[in-house]
């Protein structure tokens, strides 16, 4: 009896639930469509000069996703999972 207690005050509970991981994993991509968005643009050659280096996408849109993205992975570990 005395062991039947100590396995049930020692079971072992996970610190997240299924709803904090789902949310880290959407806040993830989100944050690695970023960066992706923020990729490429260079030259070949350094005497030829990409004006794509400045466009909207990687300027506005790339740096906007990745900060969307880590305020979701805030909200998923703040998100209380025991809460119905």
């Amino acid at each position: 009896m005395g062991e039947q207690k100590r396995k049930e005050a020692t079971k072992s509970d996970f610190i997240f639930g299924k709803k904090n991981y789902k949310f880290m994993l959407i806040g993830l991509a989100i944050i690695i469509l970023g960066f992706i968005l923020m990729s490429g643009g260079g030259s070949d050659d350094p005497n030829v000069w990409n004006p794509d280096v400045f466009s909207w996408r990687r300027i506005r849109l790339a740096p906007t996703l990745v900060l969307i993205g880590f305020g979701i992975e805030v909200y998923a570990i703040l998100l209380n999972p025991n809460k119905k």
